[in-house]
């Protein structure tokens, strides 16, 4: 696994994890990933803003020739790992968008256009003359309108 795939991996496993808090028997509190069944475990919620770090800008011409002549409007550079991408395709599922989507783990030439877009990060989402690293249903609602 090369060092970029471990780092997506351990941010998408921290945007994913469960928190607990429990109070010992000498009143410290302790925080944890999974709850003590022997103490009164609380479940912390962390909502991680992504859409700070969201970037969306206008594919390049070249780029956009490659990638614009199918008929599905949205595509999706992804991997199956990926907690961002999982709340992607979770949000074009519920919202009825029809989306294709490439692994850039297991198809080499989706790898390659993924690339070529100037993909850093994943998911790498297309809309119409866009790109968006990362995934925010707000910013994402607005180049898709």
């Amino acid at each position: 696994m090369n060092y970029l795939a471990f780092i997506f991996l351990l941010i998408s496993s921290f945007a994913e994890a469960e928190i607990y808090k429990w109070i010992d028997g000498k009143g410290r509190a302790h925080f944890g990933d999974s709850p003590r069944t022997e103490d009164n475990a609380e479940k912390i919620v962390v909502d991680v803003i992504s859409y700070k770090y969201v970037k969306v800008e206008p594919i390049e011409f070249y780029q956009r020739e490659k990638t614009l002549n199918k008929s599905t409007r949205v595509k999706m550079y992804s991997t199956s790992w990926c907690g961002y991408c999982k709340k992607a395709r979770k949000y074009f599922n519920e919202k009825n968008i029809n989306f294709v989507e490439y692994d850039i783990e297991k198809d080499k030439a989706a790898n390659k256009r993924f690339k070529e877009l100037g993909g850093k990060g994943i998911p790498l989402i297309l809309v119409g003359k866009n790109k968006m690293s990362g995934f925010s249903s707000q910013r994402f609602d607005k180049i898709y309108q």
